[in-house]
């Protein structure tokens, strides 16, 4: 063998040798488990377009099923709020749920959810994909063996359903409701119960008095649930969540264990089902609230001006002293702070003016 040919084939030997580890797991076949916060058959939330069912459709479909996952809605696999744990312990790869459920385990994941009178779909995925929450995402959650995705968003919430009607502050008074999030804390103060329930419980505490009021999503998915029939005075502003993120987490060791195509799969599939979950709530909303009103006796208005003022200054006190309690708080509150008012100076020249045209 000449001395050229000994270098061409060693080299190609060598080139062999070193790639064959990276093709194997490039062919390699993966088989996930997925379970969710949210009850079987749940629009948006389990099933329908952009749900995390369509997301784990998509994937098998992108990855030519090299990535399948199963998925479990609340109660298949495990109880509705256990995923968080189910993921960082390895029993599974993914969930599907929203951050603010993990208050009590990581009190800044809120801010990845939603934050009061914070940012609308188009800011919150401003910040998130371009303006450092992602990093910052990663940052909360990689000391505990966990990586999140943005996967779905209803867009502005409607503040929630009230068997008596809210004409001041005065009203919420020892009032029991069903709120999440850092909203509850909000409400708290103004002398709210808070609880913290599961969407399948809400229509039956509301309709035996459990509760006094409850916020769920909007009026489609809150008509699905019957809440229509458990009390009459639905109110609006979206102060509470003018947006609302769906998490997808994922353990980093599965994370990490797929190659890098399928990862940039998942990243892609997570972020069609954000836009397709978003548009989808937007194109069914308008017709579910006009049903409840005008085939359900649905009172549908916007809560009283000094309400919400009040409303502002409660949300300004509770999320300082929030920030001033947890320094990784305050860290992911100044960030989400500092972008929101560069996107409100921008919002009010783009978005603001074009909401006052004629119709």
């Amino acid at each position: 063998m000449d001395r050229r040919t000994f270098l061409t084939t060693s080299a190609t030997l060598g080139t062999g040798a070193l790639a064959a580890p990276a093709v194997a797991r490039a062919q390699s076949t993966f088989n996930w488990k997925m379970t969710n916060a949210y009850g079987p058959g749940s629009p948006f939330y389990v099933e329908g377009p952009g749900s995390p069912t369509d997301f784990c459709k998509k994937v098998e479909a992108m990855s030519d099923g090299r990535l399948k996952i199963q998925h479990f809605a609340a109660g298949e696999l495990i109880p509705a709020l256990e995923g968080f744990d189910a993921v960082r312990s390895g029993a599974i790869e993914m969930n599907a749920a929203n951050a603010y459920f993990w208050a009590g385990k990581i009190p800044a994941a809120q801010y990845f959810t939603t934050v009061p009178f914070g940012m609308n779909f188009q800011g919150m995925n401003a910040w998130l994909y371009h303006g450092g929450g992602m990093e910052l995402w990663d940052e909360l959650y990689e000391p505990l063996g966990l990586k999140a995705l943005p996967m779905g968003n209803t867009g502005v919430q409607m503040t929630g359903w009230f068997r008596e009607p809210i004409e001041s502050v005065a009203d919420f008074q020892n009032l029991k409701m069903r709120i999440p999030g850092l909203a509850g804390k909000v409400y708290a103060t103004l002398g709210v119960d808070v609880k913290l329930l599961p969407g399948g419980e809400i229509f039956p505490a509301l309709e035996r008095g459990v509760i006094d009021a409850a916020e769920f999503v909007g009026p489609y998915q809150d008509r699905r649930l019957g809440l229509q029939n458990a009390a009459k005075y639905y109110y609006t502003t979206g102060w509470h969540e003018p947006s609302n993120v769906t998490e997808l987490l994922m353990s980093t060791q599965a994370w990490n264990s797929l190659p890098a195509d399928l990862q940039e799969i998942v990243k892609v599939a997570a972020m069609a089902c954000n836009l397709e979950s978003h548009t989808w709530c937007e194109a069914n909303n308008a017709e579910a609230l006009k049903d409840l009103v005008e085939n359900d006796g649905v009172i549908a208005q916007t809560l009283p001006d000094d309400v919400v003022a009040e409303l502002k200054t409660a949300t300004d006190t509770v999320l300082a002293d929030f920030a001033a309690q947890d320094a990784q708080v305050k860290k992911v509150h100044d960030a989400f702070t500092a972008f929101k008012t560069e996107h409100a100076a921008w919002a009010a020249v783009s978005e603001k003016p074009l909401y006052g045209l004629p119709g």
